[in-house]
């Protein structure tokens, strides 16, 4: 018979690792194993030592950084006083997420997986890396591997599939939605469905639980209007918020659906959007979403929880087969969320990103029309914060926070472009037609600049990563700190040469060295690994004379590889230095910090 006890813990960023997570609770529950599904910081780490079989998911954020649900235990298992036998009792699997277009891809779950190995656990099976980069997504390293995980967990006595689980049209009933809706009967006279405004809680700063609503002061296009993307510099009065942030810090941002998209989701469920009920957890220990009032609306529900505007993942599919009524829709669903299926479910909702509102539910009309209004938290994640360098110092724009925002729109092989949400949103409103507020807070970032006088910085942002460098740049001139390099790059100067005046002006007064590249301005295209490369040894005497730091923000996909590999050149070229030597200097100054990257994919 198998082990009675199995746990599953995740460390997610963006819900991936939670979506993976829950999907392995149901797999073993279908093997008649009970099982616990808990997020890391949410678990008493200390009770580890009492578990047999614990499988670990976990995504790598940043530059190999831990998700935020898990940095506490990463700090706790990280520790030196911990004894070599402390887990020998505990059998571990460690399955990973990642993106194979950053250079420490997969880094939390293969560190982990070690530290786990010298904290004297088991390794039931090697770690798994699955990818974002390949073709069929993640799930093109899951599914094999967790074959093997269940063979090694039931051992040589499996136990029959609890297929009623998974199938209930041919058995009894789908598995429990998470939560109840119990709709009331009246419309409450006065709900509490307006978000807390922070600032004035003795608790502390403003948070995901309790956000700042920010009076908008500015939105406005900062690029040319024949150029191919809306980037907007957006302002915040942050007054009274209790919010501090220095240069390197992000700002989190809720975003809310668009009620146009509400409307229409609602219809297609048949839903009453002005229609109230209160959430109730069906088993203990299970929270309601903080954030959400009691009772509260169903419009408030869509608007501004459930991430309807999201690609739907293959968990989706297969909740959606188990409640369809409907034979031809119900054999589609379960065969997008098989694993001979997922070619197939790439090709209809992966490539062309195809929303789980306005597409799938509206190809599968019967099931859509049939789903129980319990079973929205199931179907639906939750709307995620976003997060945004601070492109603005406090030292020159107090009580005001700035970011640059580029409005995301892409076409696939869909009629409709495709939006982003948080941007399309922000792009949207407009303070100069009314007060808007937007619910925000602000967390460290994975940037940190030298306190130490007189060092000076490189710093490489092209497009809009040259946000963080503006607020460090403001930061270091209003300390009398003048060694600031800066390359930025973009497609032309009088298109998309953000701050354009304010960089000549610091320059003409000695406080910034500012090399540009404009690569549509000449029939080869240059960009800044370019100039990087003309400007070599100013780079290296900076960076090997004066102990310099170098800072590169921006897209993941060629930069930040281009810009490492003109620096091996530089070192070679300039420094004198062979190729492993090169090799070795470049990984030392990232080690001891003086090398930092902020990409996104």
């Amino acid at each position: 018979m198998p082990s009675a006890r199995l746990l599953v813990l995740f460390g997610s960023q963006t819900g991936t690792a939670q979506d993976v997570s829950e999907r392995l609770g149901r797999e073993a529950r279908r093997r008649q194993l009970s099982c616990r599904v808990e997020a890391l910081d949410s678990y008493p780490v200390v009770n580890l030592i009492n578990e047999p079989v614990v499988i670990f998911v976990c995504a790598t954020a940043g530059q190999g950084d831990p998700p935020d649900n898990m940095k506490s235990f990463w700090r706790f298992i990280f520790r030196r006083s911990l004894p070599s036998t402390a887990l020998r009792q505990m059998d571990f699997a460690v399955l990973g997420l990642g993106d194979s277009s950053y250079a420490k891809f997969n880094f939390v779950a293969k560190k982990l997986h070690r530290r786990l190995l010298q904290l004297g656990g088991s390794a039931l099976l090697p770690v798994c890396l699955g990818d974002d980069q390949h073709e069929l997504g993640p799930d093109a390293a899951i599914d094999p591997w967790l074959q093997d995980l269940w063979e090694k967990v039931l051992g040589p006595h499996p136990v029959p599939l609890n297929l009623d689980l998974m199938w209930p049209w041919g058995g009894t009933h789908p598995w429990p939605s998470k939560f109840t809706l119990q709709f009331l009967k009246d419309t409450p006279t006065s709900g509490p469905e307006e978000l807390c405004v922070a600032g004035t809680d003795p608790q502390g700063p403003p948070s995901e639980l309790q956000p700042f609503l920010a009076p908008m002061v500015s939105n406005q296009r900062v690029t040319g209007p024949s150029h191919f993307q809306d980037v907007r510099l957006i302002e915040f009065d942050i007054s009274g918020s209790g919010m501090s942030f220095v240069a390197g810090d992000v700002v989190l941002i809720q975003p809310e659906n668009t009620a146009s998209h509400v409307q229409q989701f609602c219809q297609v469920l048949g839903l009453d959007p002005e229609q109230h009920f209160t959430l109730q957890p069906r088993e203990p220990g299970v929270t309601c979403p903080a954030r959400l009032p009691q009772p509260c609306s169903m419009r408030r529900l869509v608007s501004q929880y459930l991430d309807i505007a999201s690609v739907p993942r293959r968990s989706f599919f297969e909740l959606l087969a188990c409640l369809s009524p409907h034979e031809l829709e119900r054999e589609k669903l379960r065969e997008f969320s098989s694993a001979r299926g997922q070619e197939e479910l790439c090709e209809y909702c992966t490539r062309p990103r195809r929303t789980a509102w306005r597409w799938v539910l509206c190809d599968f009309p019967h099931t859509a029309a049939a789903i129980p209004p319990d079973y929205l938290l199931d179907l639906l994640p939750l709307i995620r914060p976003r997060a945004f360098s601070i492109a603005s110092s406090l030292r020159a724009h107090p009580s005001r926070l700035q970011i640059l925002v580029a409005v995301v729109q892409y076409r696939t092989r869909l009629r409709e472009p495709r939006r982003g949400l948080c941007s399309s949103w922000l792009a949207s409103l407009d303070p100069v037609q009314g007060p808007v507020r937007v619910p925000l807070w602000v967390r460290s970032g994975g940037l940190t600049f030298p306190k130490t006088p007189d060092v000076p910085v490189i710093m490489v942002g092209p497009g809009t990563g040259v946000a963080p460098f503006r607020a460090v740049i403001q930061e270091r001139v209003a300390q009398g700190e003048t060694g600031n390099v800066l390359f930025f790059g973009c497609r032309r100067r009088d298109q998309d040469f953000y701050w354009e005046a304010e960089w000549e002006q610091l320059q003409a007064r000695g406080c910034l060295t500012l090399v540009t590249a404009f690569s549509r301005e000449q029939e080869q295209k240059l960009y800044v690994q370019h100039r990087l490369r003309a400007l070599g040894p100013l780079v290296w005497e900076l960076l090997d004379g004066r102990g310099a730091h170098f800072y590169l923000a921006g897209n993941a996909k060629y930069m930040p590889a281009d810009v490492c590999d003109t620096l091996l050149s530089i070192f070679r070229e300039e420094g004198g230095l062979s190729g492993p030597d090169a090799t070795a200097y470049l990984a030392q100054l990232q080690r001891t910090r003086r090398f930092q990257t902020e990409t996104w994919a």
